[in-house]
């Protein structure tokens, strides 16, 4: 309408700045908007105003967005005159669909580079994972600028390789900013190692630099979720209150997710009442931690105050409601939301809804009814759902239908060494010494060692992690000892199978 406007007032031939605006406009309404800025561009070159190179690096910029790279670049070769921002801008666009190899060929024949075409062709390389070439171009470029710097942080971290990405950390010394700092700490979150992200965040305060933003304190929390560790989280949320950061969605998801993982769900609740606006993550994650803290049929009731008020749920939410009823052994109250979920909000189920249930009805005794609904569902069962079912039969004693599901979990993942160890385990726990042993001796046979678990106490604000005891570190008495033990069950049993357990 207004695009109608300025060809009525004769704008569209008398101004090159009105050109430019309307090819913006049209270039930020997506692909709908293409058609209509090619025809803006068009007309700016017949109508008489003409074009200036902001006209062709719009242009350029909106087909490198659409993906119509071969576009672009004509247009590019066209250019008579081109600035270091339209080299720029075809790097870039180049870079963001992946064709680097023609986006380094473009570097190397720029007359002039600035900063921005280093870390353009930087970041590139570091979104398409080649940090070989990133680190290339980073140790040729001249100054190293704070935004190269945090690009190839977030790229090691990215890809694992926490220990680099806190050498390029360190080496930045004082020209960090807060993007860098949020940086290195979510690589730590994102890679599990959590007690370096909260010790980060405490040199982070240190320095005193750079201040926490909302980015930092959402990832130091999701830290503190991850280590149990409440007191951390309470010291963050008064941090929060003291300096009157704004409680947005996201901090406020964080902030209530902490808690309740932490235990504390009073606070999670005071949180939550506390935020003016919510999304459907901030209903989910409260209904899921009041199930997880033992408030089952408080978690359902804000399902449904959360329904009433106009929320509409969805897939992830019902994972959470299913996972209530789960927690809580209400069988009938599962049957009734798995079947609201398909028909009355046109939900359809997914492994994770289908293996909530399978887990509630086997919980329950109801083990026939567990096996129909996995063997009704319109996807192939994972091992999970198999393994649930073996864990039901050793608690319900059901030696037949062990022995199906234990087959159908060794023809899904024969390797896994969770459910292998799940299997050995169980068998032993019902008698079934000759079967433990031949799944262990597969076991050993095949190279797989199960993972030991981890789990983390908090004492007096340090977090300490201990892993489960290797059972293959036993010392010979305690071997011998255990051989004693089990001699009823091994009476069966050669000289090898004795050995085997030995070694």
């Amino acid at each position: 309408m207004i695009h109608g406007d300025v060809v009525k007032m004769g704008f569209d031939v008398s101004s090159v700045f009105v050109g430019n605006s309307l090819l913006s406009f049209y270039g930020k309404c997506g692909l709908d908007g293409v058609d209509y800025a090619c025809k803006v561009f068009a007309d700016m070159s017949v109508k008489g105003r003409g074009r200036d190179v902001v006209s062709w690096n719009t242009m350029i910029g909106m087909y490198m967005d659409s993906g119509q790279v071969g576009l672009a670049v004509s247009l590019f070769e066209e250019m008579t005159e081109k600035s270091v921002i339209t080299w720029n801008c075809v790097i870039t666009g180049l870079a963001k669909n992946g064709k680097m190899e023609f986006a380094r060929s473009l570097f190397d024949k720029m007359p002039v580079r600035d900063e921005v075409s280093w870390n353009c062709l930087i970041s590139g390389y570091v979104k398409a994972g080649d940090l070989t070439s990133a680190e290339i171009m980073f140790e040729a470029m001249p100054v190293k600028s704070v935004v190269t710097c945090t690009a190839i942080i977030s790229g090691y971290a990215s890809n694992g390789d926490v220990e680099a990405a806190r050498k390029m950390f360190d080496r930045m010394g004082n020209k960090r900013n807060s993007v860098t700092w949020n940086a290195m700490i979510a690589g730590y979150v994102n890679r599990s190692v959590f007690d370096e992200a909260l010790s980060l965040f405490h040199l982070m305060l240190l320095d005193g630099k750079c201040r926490p933003d909302q980015v930092t304190l959402i990832s130091v929390l999701s830290a503190c979720s991850h280590l149990g560790s409440l007191e951390n989280g309470k010291w963050i949320s008064s941090y929060i209150n003291k300096n009157k950061i704004k409680l947005s969605v996201s901090l406020g998801n964080a902030l209530i997710d902490m808690f309740a993982k932490c235990g504390d769900v009073e606070s999670s609740k005071t949180v939550f009442n506390k935020m003016s606006n919510r999304c459907i993550i901030t209903w989910t994650t409260m209904v899921s931690g009041l199930a997880v803290n033992g408030m089952c049929k408080e978690a359902l009731a804000l399902f449904n105050h959360m329904c009433v008020q106009g929320t509409k749920p969805d897939d992830v939410m019902f994972i959470a409601v299913l996972s209530a009823c789960n927690h809580g052994g209400l069988v009938e109250e599962g049957k009734s939301f798995f079947t609201q979920m398909i028909y009355k909000f046109g939900i359809k189920p997914q492994i994770e809804h289908y293996g909530c249930m399978i887990d509630l009805l086997a919980r329950s005794g109801d083990l026939d009814e567990a096996v129909r609904l996995t063997e009704s569902m319109d996807m192939v069962p994972n091992a999970v759902i198999w393994g649930t079912l073996i864990a039901a039969c050793k608690v319900h004693g059901n030696d037949t239908l062990f022995e199906y599901v234990t087959k159908k979990v060794l023809d899904h993942e024969p390797s896994n060494p969770s459910y292998l160890t799940l299997v050995t385990n169980l068998s032993s726990s019902i008698g079934r010494w000759q079967d433990s042993m031949r799944f262990r001796w597969e076991m050993r046979q095949q190279g797989i060692e199960k993972v030991p678990g981890c789990s983390s106490i908090e004492i007096r604000d340090s977090v300490h992690e201990f892993l489960a005891r290797d059972t293959s570190h036993m010392q010979r008495s305690d071997i011998y000892e255990t051989l004693e033990s089990l001699n009823g069950h091994l009476s069966d049993f050669d000289f090898e199978a004795k050995l085997m357990l030995c070694r």
